[in-house]
């Protein structure tokens, strides 16, 4: 399975939260057949919250090992940015011939970039965030994680 990890269940990783446990037991992220990815955004994303944070060494250490478990996606190919445009326009409610069944959403930019590339890839996004329901079946295969 190819499973893309949110931003926030990265940080549950880290903190080795009871999410990460559910995770681990609803999905075996780490078995040899399964495929980790992180967006680009969620390493920048990551990083900043380390720095505000003013995390120290031993924390960034524990980032730096686990960044090593997934394979990180740039945002630079064309299908990546395509796709984006478009998911941004569906919730907007504002695609030709694709309305979205509900009122306009509006995602963070992050969030779209993320959206964008798990759809393009054909990965499962692992999540606690709401932002992305509106998707799940329409351009993403969604695993919300309840917190």
């Amino acid at each position: 399975m190819i499973l893309l990890f949110d931003t926030n269940i990265l940080l549950h990783f880290l903190r080795q939260s009871a999410v990460s446990k559910q995770v681990e037991a609803d999905y075996d992220p780490f078995h040899p057949t399964n495929k980790l990815l992180l967006s680009i955004v969620s390493e920048g994303e990551i990083r900043s919250i380390a720095i505000q944070s003013n995390w120290g060494i031993k924390r960034m250490q524990a980032l730096e090992s686990e960044l090593l478990d997934f394979a990180v996606i740039p945002i630079r190919s064309k299908d990546i940015i395509h796709r984006y445009a478009e998911i941004d326009a569906y919730s907007q409610n504002r695609m030709a011939g694709r309305p979205l069944p509900m009122t306009a959403r509006n995602m963070s930019k992050n969030d779209l970039w993320i959206a964008a590339t798990v759809s393009i890839l054909s990965a499962k996004l692992l999540t606690t965030d709401n932002d992305f329901d509106h998707l799940d079946g329409v351009y993403l295969d969604l695993a919300k994680i309840k917190v």
